[in-house]
């Protein structure tokens, strides 16, 4: 009965093998050819941005203090970028060529060098560029975007008036208020705990709930000691809180207007970069952007592909442009959340995968911003009840990104 095991599956690893072989061969046949790749990452592992009122430890017990990546993180980013150079054998050359590559960064140290420690696993140095045998590392530039000279990186952009206008109106939504009743006795008990006033603890935009959250999660990981009352389910509540709270930053009430507003930036320059390869091919084969959760979050509400659940460390999304036997160029997208399986293939509404680049263009079409700053002036009249204290509240903690 073993060997009859065995060999059922023998069999069915020479099956598996036999159909991915049969899927290679037919894209070599098709003529199908990979042109060009774009993809956002998260920044790995990282210490709490910040604490909460009634915190059991200090940023100085935090080897490099708050908001730093950690060494898990780098590990994190290193295997990323393994399996980015594991993916994409055969097309990106297995040294580095400045030509081929070019990778950017926002200006926040975690993710500047989450962005190193991925080049680490893709280019590590052969040949010629070895430069010290004790040290299998070559430096790659990583080029930083300032949020003040680019903000298309840094989600949410609150220097947009009409934004905070849809923001405070999705508070008082009745799509807003239905999700987060449910849990209006739970935050009263857990703002005393923590420390937090409950009228302002309440309201996701304070990013007090996220605060919260997110030290906990981060201490929790790194074995540090949690409260009494942080139980696993307490955690579970909170992370659906925080869950809820990117989906209220981006959607659930005007998502078109707002997704604009802020994803749409970032849909707009990804839609140029593969149009124009797709028009004038050159040397250049990746595009990187090492990243936040709430920059990939708004980029998939504006692409209307966003499944509602936290992106973990490391997550990466693809964006791959091919071009077709026929000629034609398609966009595939895939999102990797889990090192333990193959990215997921996403599917923009209304067009099949692959998607022709000029369909994808066209539907995503409402979510360009043709004068961005003249959207985010629209006046409103209207003024919901606490709007001068829930605005300084959110300009205060717009430092608060992911």
């Amino acid at each position: 009965m073993g060997q009859t095991c065995l060999a059922r599956s023998s069999r069915k690893i020479q099956l598996s093998l036999l159909s991915l072989l049969f899927v290679v061969l037919l894209q070599i046949a098709s003529g199908r050819k990979l042109k060009f790749v774009l993809l956002l990452y998260r920044h790995g592992d990282r210490s709490p941005l910040r604490n909460y009122p009634k915190g059991l430890h200090n940023e100085s017990e935090w080897p490099q203090g708050f908001g730093q990546l950690t060494t898990v993180g780098m590990q994190q980013q290193f295997e990323l970028g393994q399996y980015i150079k594991k993916r994409y054998t055969g097309f990106l050359s297995p040294m580095y060529k400045r030509e081929e590559v070019l990778i950017k960064s926002t200006e926040l140290d975690r993710t500047i060098m989450s962005a190193q420690s991925k080049l680490a696993g893709l280019f590590p140095p052969a040949g010629d560029q070895i430069w010290n045998p004790e040290i299998l590392w070559q430096p790659i530039p990583v080029h930083v975007v300032p949020r003040a000279y680019s903000p298309k990186l840094r989600f949410p952009m609150f220097g947009c008036q009409r934004y905070l206008e849809l923001l405070r109106e999705t508070m008082y939504s009745t799509e807003f208020q239905a999700k987060i009743q449910p849990y209006e006795e739970f935050l009263k008990e857990i703002a005393v705990y923590a420390g937090y006033k409950f009228d302002t603890f309440k309201c996701l935009d304070s990013f007090q709930i996220w605060t919260l959250q997110d030290t906990l999660f981060c201490e929790s990981i790194h074995n540090f000691t949690l409260p009494k009352w942080a139980t696993e389910d307490v955690r579970a509540k909170l992370t659906e809180l925080a869950t809820l709270s990117i989906s209220s930053l981006f959607g659930i009430h005007k998502n078109v207007e707002k997704a604009r507003l802020q994803g749409g930036l970032l849909v707009n320059s990804i839609v140029e970069t593969l149009s124009n390869v797709a028009q004038n091919p050159g040397e250049g084969k990746l595009l990187a952007y090492s990243v936040h959760d709430t920059t990939i979050a708004a980029l998939q509400m504006a692409l209307n592909i966003y499944n509602g659940r936290l992106f973990p460390y490391a997550s990466c999304q693809f964006f791959e442009l091919y071009k077709e036997d026929n000629g034609e160029y398609t966009i595939e997208m895939h999102l990797r959340n889990d090192t333990s399986e193959e990215p997921h293939q996403l599917t923009l509404p209304g067009c099949p995968t692959p998607c022709p680049v000029s369909k994808f263009a066209e539907l995503v079409g409402p979510m360009k911003t043709y004068n961005w700053e003249t959207e985010c002036e629209t006046p409103s009249y209207i003024r919901m009840p606490g709007y001068e204290v829930q605005l300084k509240l959110i300009l205060e903690l717009s430092w608060y990104i992911k």
